[in-house]
């Protein structure tokens, strides 16, 4: 069944989505400010990395789930959802640069060359400023709806990434359960992606 909510119902869904997003971060410091965490500084580089790369799989998920449910308004989401990842991100990186070389940037850089999983890990974020600076609708217009097609098409490359700087992370301690779930998540997103587009140009 098609479920298609009246605009009302839609901000209703848009506002609850916005709210259940600040909840990881409001856990992470209620729990760190109530001194629960053995390990603070840990629990906060973890849990931003792993609620990046959920918001990733998430934003990604919205494109197939609206075309397997026809649920179209799905789309609605997904600026936001994009953004929170770059949120987390964001949380994720200053942790790094603030707890572990308080705000030295030569060290940072230093840290950013010589640590590969880093080095992955800081490109995906790079990569993925350009995509939220472009988010808006204004800037969509400014672009132009091919470029920024093409421009935010940089998501496919961050994906990746992302998983491999989780897997070197987890690599140390040869745990690989949680990066082999996250690379078959998106893998098959991708994949999907991929299928849907080879369909469409046979058709053209």
């Amino acid at each position: 069944m098609v479920f298609n909510p009246t605009a009302r119902q839609a901000s209703l869904i848009k506002a609850v989505v916005f709210v259940l997003a600040l909840v990881p971060l409001l856990r992470m410091v209620y729990l760190t400010l109530t001194g629960q965490l053995v390990e603070p500084l840990e629990f906060i580089t973890r849990g931003t990395g792993d609620w990046t790369l959920y918001f990733l799989c998430f934003t990604l998920a919205v494109t197939p789930l609206r075309r397997l449910t026809k649920w179209n308004w799905l789309i609605k989401l997904r600026r936001m959802l994009g953004l929170y990842m770059f949120f987390y991100g964001c949380l994720h990186f200053m942790t790094f640069l603030w707890f572990d070389h308080f705000f030295d940037f030569a060290e940072m850089w230093k840290d950013v060359l010589k640590r590969p999983f880093i080095t992955v890990g800081f490109i995906a974020f790079v990569l993925l400023i350009p995509l939220a600076v472009t988010s808006t609708n204004a800037m969509v217009r400014r672009l132009g709806g091919k470029r920024w097609q093409w421009l935010h098409r940089l998501i496919y490359v961050i994906a990746p990434l992302a998983i491999l700087h989780f897997w070197w992370m987890k690599a140390g301690k040869h745990n690989f359960t949680q990066p082999i779930i996250y690379g078959t998540i998106l893998g098959v997103l991708l994949l999907m992606r991929v299928y849907w587009a080879r369909m469409k140009a046979r058709a053209a």
